[in-house]
């Protein structure tokens, strides 16, 4: 009798499987801005168009992907500068583009400065999009950088970065931060943003994990620094609305497969449907060798 009601159980378990279909809808091609400008540098205006998520990529289609001709002007509030396209080798045969300071209008251009806000307007298709950001105060600085050998490690050569700092009491300081390894460019740190939620106020310790490429990250347990490594770190303080974008990029980056993850959105700062930031570093820089 017991077998004959497993059976039963199993075969309307069974019965009771249904297929689902789901009907992705396709949707329009958005503009995506990654717009930074930081003290004493000239602003970068990267503009791409959004890819289908289950598109096929080959190197022609991303470099098709960049936005040409369009209009992009920046103020600090004193003069509205045209940014000028150009371009960059991306690999042979393919181009990248960006859009910098215009070196014929000079009358009009202009470099980051500490506590200044800035407006960017791009003009593309007919469509008109808008974002501010401000450079703050360089508020949060480190007071010294200093390493640690790698903690379970058998390389003895292998080394974490750790800095001391000061929050300023009340809150509001939001940190972003880079590092560049002897020749390598800047790279962020996977998780390259923080607030001062829970130390406001205080003097702490924090361990800076060597930035990563995104698109090709390293194992975790082999993103250190090697003892004689030449590391620049680049400490950036930013406002609220570039720390909400890549707190919430950064969190959708690492979630992506992971079932389990929690739904998340990209809070961008860029006006009419497009997508990304534009984004104002105050920016300390300082060169250490690791020991």
């Amino acid at each position: 009798m017991y077998k004959a009601f497993l059976l039963l159980l199993a075969l309307w378990l069974v019965s009771c499987e249904k297929n689902i279909n789901f009907k992705l809808q396709e949707t329009p091609d958005a503009l995506v801005v990654d717009a930074q400008i930081e003290s004493g540098k000239t602003p970068v205006v990267i503009l791409t168009k959004s890819f289908s998520f289950f598109g096929n990529f080959d190197p022609a289609i991303i470099a098709n992907a960049f936005v040409r001709n369009a209009e992009v002007y920046m103020s600090n509030g004193s003069n509205t500068h045209r940014l000028k396209e150009y371009q960059i080798a991306l690999a042979p045969g393919f181009n990248a583009y960006y859009y910098g300071i215009d070196s014929s209008s000079l009358s009009t251009a202009f470099t980051g400065e500490y506590n200044k806000n800035y407006l960017l307007r791009i003009v593309n298709e007919g469509k008109e999009y808008t974002s501010f950001t401000t450079i703050p105060s360089l508020a949060v600085a480190p007071d010294s950088i200093y390493f640690k050998p790698a903690p379970f490690n058998e390389d003895t050569n292998k080394r974490v970065m750790f800095i001391k700092a000061t929050d300023p009491i009340g809150l509001g300081n939001y940190v972003r931060y880079f590092t560049k390894t002897n020749s390598a460019g800047f790279l962020p740190g996977e998780n390259s943003v923080y607030d001062d939620q829970v130390i406001d106020g205080i003097t702490y310790d924090v361990q800076l994990p060597q930035g990563v490429d995104k698109n090709n990250p390293p194992a975790r347990d082999n993103n250190f620094y090697a003892r004689g490594d030449t590391i620049t770190l680049k400490f950036c303080n930013i406002d609220r609305a570039s720390y909400k974008f890549w707190s919430t990029w950064e969190f959708a980056f690492q979630s992506v497969g992971n079932p389990f993850a929690q739904p998340n959105t990209v809070l961008g700062n860029i006006s009419n449907g497009a997508l990304g930031v534009f984004c104002g570093y105050a920016s300390w820089y300082r060169t250490v060798i690791a020991d």
